[in-house]
């Protein structure tokens, strides 16, 4: 069924854009709509049921990868994607292999424990990913990959307040198709892919794909001899198609399952061991942390059903319905060291259900749009120890936080064309969310928590039992004009509003909890404690998109207000006049970002091209107030926006032509990311000074695309760069600068040996792929 009811909107319009700006290409959209080349103007064209309509039209910042794009790219991950995209950092958080740090002009979270919701949502196949583990996704059988910069929320799923990454898998072919794809490259990389569709008569298709993916270690962990940084992944997914096409009712039944078996990810050292005296190794991918119990295990999988109804000429229902669960054991070291300085064995369970409708209408006149309502029921428990053998004897604090998210919404957004060149849109959201919180902590003796293989000999009370609600409502509206004064070119501005809930910290001590009296906190006062309140920003976005001949442009102003901004960290603490590890959340305040962003490509003769993308973005806190000695302090002059580069920026040269009868592909990629830092307090040792890295690219596709083979290069300079870490040394209260020893390192704050410890972006990798298709 063709179909697309909203001219002006960007779920919908980017569901069908199925390649960037820089690099155009054919694909099917789940909504049958079909992006391709008008080769009489060189620009995307969205064909749907009633209209054409180009990514031109569209007055959102947005960016689009074709599978074909991104196979030409020899993109593995979805992380990938963010050197091509201005002011966009997607990262495996530290000490992870699949749990997702993702940032859009400046907003995103990157802790990853229950109660804190993504700043970025991740979707796949229209279902909101509710937590970032298991979201780092790798690229197979990938339809298109695009990315909404700016609060979403008043056209499909969750509302989330930075922007969106939508991951589209391919639809199943109305003709039996068959393609496999061999990969090998340097440290053992060794992939195979196959994908399969058979129709099951002239309305029903079956098929699927079974992925495996491997790769041997960056380096070594030097006490346990596993490898580090190696990947070790089975996936899978399995699709019943009903209908579509030119029918009037479309069904999708889809099933997807990922293993991941890759070894513990473990730091290096950027300080000596300050107690043992451990160097500082010599590779950056080695390390020598022993932990290794639970040994790493991933496992995620879902189901979902999509189905669309053609109720009228004009009216269409669509429902989304999913269940998904995650389960993540995984060790995580610290201290990088044999000793146990800091070591975390942790758990994260997460299960969700979701069910979205959309009512949706369009009968070809100037008015056009849709209504919906979104539910999410997703429990997230976290469980972890935090062991400090070298700090006391044995001694353990255990952490299980179970934080449930109900949340209802029901949202709409239509759009009115005044003429053919004026058209306005209007759209709203109002948001319940509902946080549900149990939490215990409690110290340990005998090696840990009985839930992760210690003797369990309580050391005292629990500092936390704490079981809670909050809810957080919000009405979120949007608003956008479009005016384009030729078909080529759209001038554009827009306003939308976005919104976060509030919640609770898993790691707060409610026995820490100030009492208005002498004595324990109180309930409602432990509640007050350990909960922080929604945040909420104002994005303003004026923008350009035109097609001048050879050259297709996208140009963005931004400019935010952000507010009640939370900002988890973890500290050294005493609890019950023991050393600890607690959990500090900040609204901080508030905060400006300003940028613009610039997206180009250009089609020469010859088969020549050049693509790029450029972002620049000011970023700054207006306003963070912190406790400090019991008093509240403004040190927004000392604090920093993480994972927030000021500029980012990728150049592509590519060339296509005929060789031997088949066509030939070949590109270079420069993409720069300038200094940025790790967390808000800056940091000498963990954060990252501004660098590029090179890619290149060649294919060669043989007469009627039935084989291809590839040779890759991903970081060709080698280049060594650092994408997150772990810090506990002693800093100022307020300037946030490290406190040296006398023996010049910085003072260690929990753990005698000093933590400071870095994960690193992957070295050079080359590979060749050998695909076959029919």
């Amino acid at each position: 069924m063709h179909f697309q009811p909203v001219r002006l909107t960007a779920a919908l319009m980017t569901g069908v854009a199925c390649a960037a700006l820089a690099t155009p290409a054919s694909a099917q959209s789940e909504t049958d709509a079909v992006a391709e080349i008008d080769e009489s103007e060189d620009v995307i064209v969205v064909t749907a049921r009633r209209r054409e309509e180009r990514l031109i039209d569209v007055p959102v910042a947005v960016s689009a990868f074709s599978g074909e794009a991104l196979e030409e790219r020899g993109a593995l991950d979805i992380t990938d994607i963010a050197q091509a995209v201005p002011n966009v950092t997607l990262e495996a958080s530290r000490a992870t292999n699949s749990t997702l740090s993702a940032f859009i002009r400046g907003i995103g979270q990157q802790d990853p424990v229950s109660g804190f919701e993504q700043g970025v949502g991740i979707y796949l196949d229209d279902v909101y990913l509710n937590r970032p583990q298991a979201a780092v996704l790798d690229i197979y059988d990938v339809e298109r990959i695009e990315v909404l910069r700016g609060p979403q929320g008043t056209l499909y799923g969750r509302n989330t307040i930075g922007g969106a990454v939508k991951y589209v898998t391919k639809r199943l072919p109305l003709e039996p198709s068959f393609k496999a794809r061999a990969t090998y490259g340097t440290y053992d990389q060794a992939e195979g892919v196959v994908t399969a569709s058979v129709p099951m008569g002239d309305m029903v298709r079956v098929g699927g794909s079974l992925a495996r993916l491997s790769r041997g270690g960056f380096g070594d962990n030097l006490t346990t001899g596993l490898e580090n940084y190696n990947k070790d992944i089975w996936a899978g997914r399995l699709s019943l198609e009903v209908g579509g096409y030119d029918e009037p009712g479309f069904i999708r039944l889809q099933g997807d399952y990922t293993k991941d078996k890759s070894l513990p990810r473990g730091g290096t050292r950027l300080i000596p061991g300050l107690a043992s005296g451990a160097p500082i190794l010599d590779d950056v991918f080695d390390t020598r942390g022993a932990l290794n119990d639970p040994e790493q295990d991933v496992e995620s999988y879902g189901i979902s059903l999509h189905a669309e109804m053609e109720l009228s000429d004009a009216l269409t229902l669509r429902s989304i319905s999913a269940w998904r669960k995650d389960d993540s054991y995984t060790p995580i070291d610290f201290d990088a060291l044999p000793v146990v300085d800091l070591d975390v064995p942790g758990a994260y369970l997460n299960e969700q259900l979701s069910q979205e409708f959309q009512l949706l209408w369009d009968d070809g006149g100037a008015l056009s749009g849709l209504l919906g309502f979104y539910y999410l029921d997703a429990k997230a428990d976290t469980l972890f120890d935090v062991r400090i053998f070298t700090t006391f004897p044995g001694l353990t604090a255990y952490t299980q936080a179970e934080v449930d998210t109900e949340t209802y919404a029901i949202f709409g957004d239509f759009t009115f064309d005044f003429t053919d060149q004026l058209s306005l849109s209007l759209g709203g959201r109002y948001t319940w969310d509902e946080r549900s919180a149990s939490i215990l902590r409690q110290n340990y003796l005998g090696g840990g928590s009985p839930i992760f293989g210690g003797a369990g000999v309580p050391f005292g009370g629990p500092s936390t039992d704490f079981d809670g609600s909050r809810e957080f409502k919000k009405f979120t509206p949007r608003a956008s004009i479009s005016f384009m004064p030729t078909p080529d070119h759209n001038i554009y501005a827009s306003y939308s509003k976005g919104f976060k809930g509030g919640g609770f910290d898993p790691r707060g001590v409610g026995a820490n909890a100030p009492a208005a009296i002498t004595g324990a906190p109180t309930d409602a006062e432990v509640a007050d404690f350990l909960s922080f309140a929604p945040e909420e920003v104002d994005s303003y976005e004026v923008g350009y998109k035109g097609s001048l001949g050879i050259l297709n442009i996208a140009a963005a102003a931004f400019y935010a207000d952000y507010t009640d901004v939370q900002i988890p960290g973890s500290v050294a603490c005493e609890v019950g006049g023991l050393p600890s590890f607690c959990g500090v959340v900040s609204n901080a305040g508030k905060a400006t970002f300003k940028g613009l962003e610039l997206e180009a490509n250009a089609r020469f003769g010859g088969g020549f091209g050049l693509s790029g993308s450029l972002g620049y973005i000011d970023a700054e806190y207006d306003e963070y107030i912190t406790d400090i000695g019991g008093t509240p302090t403004d040190v927004a002059d000392f604090r920093v926006v993480q994972n927030t580069p000021e500029f980012t920026g990728s150049l592509t040269a590519s060339y296509d032509a005929d060789l031997g009868s088949g066509d030939l592909y070949m590109g270079a990629t420069v993409s720069y990311r300038s200094k940025v830092s790790q967390f808000e307090i800056p940091n000498p040792y963990l954060d990252q000074d501004g660098y590029a890295l090179v890619d290149a690219s060649v294919k060669w596709t043989a007469p009627g695309g039935s084989w291809s083979i590839g040779l890759y290069g991903k970081n060709l300079l080698d280049k060594e760069y650092k994408t997150s870490g772990y810090t506990f040394v002693l800093t100022d209260p307020v300037t946030g600068e490290i406190q040296n020893g006398t023996n010049g390192f910085p003072i260690p704050t929990l753990g005698p040996d000093g933590t400071l410890t870095a994960f690193y972006g992957n070295p050079r990798q080359v590979f060749a792929t050998l695909t076959f298709e029919y």
